[in-house]
């Protein structure tokens, strides 16, 4: 199966001429941690983040797949998992699909977290409910082998132009997983 790369979906974005919103930056101090940009794809939302070296972030799903992995058992923590809000003129119309995420866990400790590092794709499936604009609310956590940053941001999506909303979408859903 070929892995679709955070470079092929901008490319493959750019070919149906949609824009990616500005970054949304996060910072630990000084430190860029990750980086969140999102777009629209046909009736798909894509929200990509590019996740800095020695940095991870974690699945849609982490809290569901930890308690999965603990079957009522007592856990040191869990992971913040990574979600994402809708506000404006768009709804959510289906599950949120996302990269296969990484198993960071330690079952030693009773620690279960997935999660990503150097990139994640997240894509959900959306309809138009009004004209205002459009705004993604993200929370969730990234962290290093030492310390973790809470995350906390917004993106305001660009304005579609007709040709791109008007066509199919041209993210590869079949390198996605569906968010438990």
């Amino acid at each position: 199966m070929i892995k679709l790369t955070m470079m092929a979906v901008m490319v493959l974005c750019a070919a149906n001429g949609a824009e990616w919103s500005e970054p949304a930056d996060v910072h630990h101090e000084e430190t860029l941690c990750l980086s969140y940009r999102a777009r629209l794809d046909g009736s798909y939302l894509v929200v990509r983040a590019k996740i800095e070296p020695g940095w991870h972030t974690f699945a849609m799903d982490n809290k569901q797949r930890a308690e999965e992995k603990l079957a009522g058992k007592r856990s040191l923590g869990i992971d913040h998992p990574t979600e994402i809000t809708l506000t404006g003129g768009l709804e959510v119309t289906a599950p949120w699909l996302q990269s296969p995420p990484k198993d960071f866990s330690k079952p030693e400790l009773r620690w279960f977290s997935w999660g990503f590092e150097r990139e994640a794709v997240f894509v959900a499936k959306i309809r138009r409910t009004g004209t205002t604009p459009a705004r993604l609310a993200i929370r969730g956590q990234a962290c290093t082998e030492t310390t973790c940053k809470n995350i906390d941001v917004e993106l305001s999506l660009p304005p579609v132009k007709t040709s791109a909303s008007a066509g199919g979408a041209e993210i590869n859903l079949k390198d996605l997983i569906q968010v438990r």
